[in-house]
């Protein structure tokens, strides 16, 4: 029946109640929606906290079911192939990620994930295609950088220190560029920057077993340097700031007669350093340089120099050494934990 001369009041409240009955409707059609997408968020909780334990078993029963509820989520997706990678089934884990790759809102870690895949079952070549892939979309990663170097590595193709290079300038923060271009040049006649690059990344990593290793390159790198008596011989194909480098060092070879050990490139590396800040830090401001004249200021320098050297030498040598000078190590050891490492984009020199 048509309702006619209603009031001017009758007409608003109808027009509310439609309103109210419209919205009941609408949020009665979205609440199945609103639950599915925070029982996904719930269930991909859960699924991490298993896999923080460890339990990549149970968290990959979790996220294929978070993955049949919201099969856009690549979040869940990430965690779900890495699940599979841990569990060592590189089909799954391959699976629950290869339709991303394509999608606009792939990002560094699903390439990474992806990349890490291709690798373990062998497949270089889509593994290369990939990395070529991720540096076009993502030119300044550090991480991809690495890891396109490492692939190229394990092929014997040693135009992997290009990658590691370009990781190096692009991302100066990121550990695993320094790590692989410092055994890369020990392995070669380099002599600088194995020293350089190994240096900054214990700087950067500075309790892992990757720190370890490279501390022993460190020292057994100095003792490669220092093998010729004149480091200006063969100056041949090197830049400015190298032959600065060696012009400094040069001045250390007296030094260098009482063998190469804590101790004695504890002096080799102050008169360097003092040395390179008064002819060469103005015009090659470096990061590593500048970390070592704090220490130096600070007293800890000599700490920081066994910290290095002194475990790599001999670890029994250097557990007498912070019993007697407890009072230095510890203070050495605040710094470590209390800085906040920045490395500028405009130091490169290789």
């Amino acid at each position: 029946m048509e309702i006619r001369n209603i009031t001017s009041v009758q007409k608003l409240y109808l027009y509310h109640m439609r309103r109210m009955i419209l919205t009941i409707v609408f949020l009665g059609m979205l609440a199945p929606a609103i639950a599915q997408q925070e029982d996904v968020a719930t269930l991909h909780e859960n699924a991490k906290k298993f896999m923080k334990q460890g339990d990549f078993a149970n968290a990959s029963l979790i996220l294929v079911r978070a993955m049949e509820r919201d099969q856009k989520n690549i979040g869940v997706a990430k965690d779900l192939a890495l699940s599979f990678y841990m569990l060592g089934d590189n089909a799954k884990a391959l699976s629950a990620i290869k339709s991303f790759l394509d999608k606009d809102n792939v990002d560094e870690q699903t390439y990474q994930i992806a990349g890490m895949i291709y690798k373990r079952t062998g497949d270089n070549k889509e593994a290369e295609k990939l990395y070529k892939k991720a540096i076009k979309n993502f030119p300044q990663s550090g991480p991809l950088y690495n890891d396109y170097g490492e692939l190229l590595w394990n092929m014997k193709d040693y135009s992997s220190i290009n990658q590691w290079e370009k990781g190096i300038k692009s991302d100066p923060s990121f550990p695993g560029n320094y790590y692989n271009a410092a055994k890369y040049y020990y392995l070669s006649q380099d002599k600088i920057w194995g020293l350089i690059y190994g240096e900054i990344f214990i700087n950067i990593e500075s309790h892992s077993a990757r720190t370890a290793e490279i501390k022993n390159i460190l020292l057994d790198g100095y003792k490669k340097l220092f093998s010729e008596p004149d480091l200006l011989a063969d100056t041949k194909g090197k830049n400015k700031f190298e032959i600065a480098y060696l012009t400094c060092m040069n001045k250390q070879n007296s030094i260098v007669v009482r063998g190469i050990g804590p101790e004695s490139l504890t002096m080799i590396r102050t008169r360097f350093l003092l040395n390179w800040d008064r002819n060469f830090a103005a015009k090659f401001p470096f990061v590593l340089f500048d970390i070592h004249k704090q220490l130096l200021e600070n007293g800890l320098f000599e700490a920081y120099n066994q910290w290095i050297f002194g475990t790599a030498q001999n670890l029994s040598a250097f557990q007498h050494w912070i019993s007697s000078h407890s009072e230095a190590y510890n203070a050495f050891n605040k710094y470590l934990s209390d800085r906040n490492l920045k490395f500028p984009d405009d130091q490169y020199y290789h």
